[in-house]
């Protein structure tokens, strides 16, 4: 597993069917953007592809032939080697509702 601030990527064997391409944002993929800071966690490789699931709305990647780097502004950058992924936003509780951490 990986982690970068609220952020986890999962390796899983295999990516499920029927999922949809996630665009790009000015040419990266944007795993989760800071609510707080405007600082986002992402991937400028083209050799990494974002999914989502459109059933359960959970966001899966696929990172091709060689490893990417995942950066963020306030994080130290990580790499990220070929495979499939869950791309897992930490969630928190409070009495009011559960809500994505802020980063």
């Amino acid at each position: 597993m990986y982690r970068q601030g609220d952020v986890l990527i999962i390796p899983i064997k295999s990516m499920p069917c029927q999922l949809d391409v996630v665009s790009r944002e000015s040419g990266r993929i944007v795993l989760a953007h800071g609510e707080v800071t405007g600082h986002a966690h992402v991937i400028t490789s083209e050799r990494a592809t974002l999914f989502r699931d459109p059933k359960l709305a959970a966001i899966f990647m696929c990172v091709k032939d060689s490893s990417v780097t995942l950066e963020h502004d306030e994080h130290d950058t990580i790499v990220i080697p070929p495979g499939s992924y869950c791309v897992v936003r930490q969630r928190e509780y409070s009495p009011q509702a559960i809500r994505d951490v802020a980063d």
